[in-house]
């Protein structure tokens, strides 16, 4: 049974068939999809909303999953540093964990937890989404091994190690103050323990001292959740050096390319940025504090008079030609973000149901059914199943949910 299991795997995984599909949405549908960052858990947190059935906002929704393609999304439980700051991102962690066990429960016919990469193949073949757990900001483990321990045991097979601000952990990419030029004492004995117990050590925002450091330390592949290349964003330290993927590629790990538009190109970023300057000036001048109705407005009139520079879906493939390039075709992925970069998707992937863009544009590049396969999922399983391998070696076995 496990053989037949493995050869069910594979033929999804490859998506190997008598003839393979050449049109992109046939791909979409045969080929697995993984996407390893999208923040649904912290949306409906804050906008309670079915997503089992069609939604009016957001970017994903079962639906729009379905048609697009998508197997699986590593559901977000995301806590922003704020809440980390004031000593509630551990309760916050087994709340949005109960969220998505409850969406589940709720839906069962559509949705199921998969807490290995097994999991992920047996919950497609059955014809549902699987909804493993990614932590973004290792805030809620709190200093603690235990704790660590704690969230793998309700499912976290990946920690973001901090978010927006330095934690107890690691210096971030978007704070400027770096306590600890890299990781805390605690954050490099985190690493080891996570190799251990199988939980993916993720270097999306981290500073680039952490990164490197991370490097040096894990004993199994990493992974960059959702991140992309500051090649074509200059300055933006919340993305990756040529340096950066061509380490990981060594490192046999996987750069999962983030679809928001400052992650993309060098215009939205300016964008991004003098916006920010604007609506702080206007604030101060005023007198107004964040959640004032007139910034809303202010915002709102911003836009009509400074259209947003959006990404296209071009800008996207760019960073996936170059990060093939530079770490090779075995180390690159999907890391959309969505429903976590608000109104910043590029032209062509606005939502979950757009994968077939993708899809068509790499083909118009160049790239095979095979190395699509790579790029849309596999890639991402082969990791995953190496950081289960070298736990197990640790006698940490996979913790299987179905």
């Amino acid at each position: 049974m496990k053989s037949m299991a493995r050869c069910l795997g594979w033929l999804i995984l490859t998506g190997c068939a008598a003839v393979a599909p050449t049109d992109p949405q046939s791909i979409a549908q045969q080929l697995l999809i993984v996407d390893t960052h999208i923040d649904v858990p912290f949306r409906l947190r804050n906008r309670p909303d079915d997503i089992a059935r069609a939604t009016e906002t957001g970017d994903f929704d079962y639906p729009r999953a379905k048609a697009g393609g998508l197997d699986a999304l590593f559901m977000s439980i995301y806590i922003p540093a704020t809440v980390d700051a004031s000593g509630d991102a551990t309760p916050l962690a087994n709340e949005l964990i109960d969220s998505v066990e409850q969406l589940a429960a709720d839906a069962p016919d559509k949705f199921a937890i998969a807490t290995c990469a097994d999991d992920v193949l047996r919950i497609k073949a059955n014809g549902m989404i699987a909804l493993p757990l990614g932590m973004e900001n290792g805030g809620p483990i709190g200093g603690e091994l235990d704790k660590l321990r704690h969230f793998y045991d309700r499912g976290i097979r990946y920690v973001t190690l901090t978010h927006s601000n330095t934690n107890h952990i690691s210096d971030s990419s978007y704070d400027a103050f770096k306590r600890w030029q890299g990781l805390s004492t605690f954050g490099q004995s985190l690493i080891g323990e996570m190799n251990r117990l199988g939980i993916m050590v993720d270097v999306s925002h981290l500073s680039d001292d952490a990164f490197w450091q991370v490097l040096r330390l894990s004993e199994a592949p990493v992974i960059a959740s959702h991140s992309s290349l500051r090649h074509f964003t200059p300055g933006f330290e919340r993305n990756l050096t040529d340096e950066m993927v061509s380490a990981l590629g060594r490192n046999g790990g996987v750069v999962q390319i983030n679809f928001g538009s400052s992650f993309l190109t060098e215009a939205a970023q300016d964008y991004r940025n003098q916006s920010r300057k604007d609506l702080l000036a206007y604030s101060f001048a005023n007198h107004l504090e964040a959640d004032d109705p007139r910034m809303v407005s202010f915002l709102e009139k911003y836009r009509t008079e400074h259209p947003y520079p959006y990404a296209t879906l071009d800008d996207v493939l760019d960073h996936f030609d170059r990060a093939v390039q530079l770490a090779g075709i075995d180390h690159v992925g999907i890391g959309s973000d969505y429903d976590g970069v608000g109104d910043s998707l590029p032209t062509g992937l606005k939502d979950v149901s757009q994968y077939p863009n993708l899809v068509a544009g790499l083909l118009a590049r160049g790239y095979s059914h095979q190395d699509i396969a790579k790029l849309l999922g596999r890639n991402l399983m082969r990791v995953w199943r190496a950081v289960e391998a070298y736990a197990e070696q640790q006698g940490n076995a996979p913790q299987c949910k179905t």
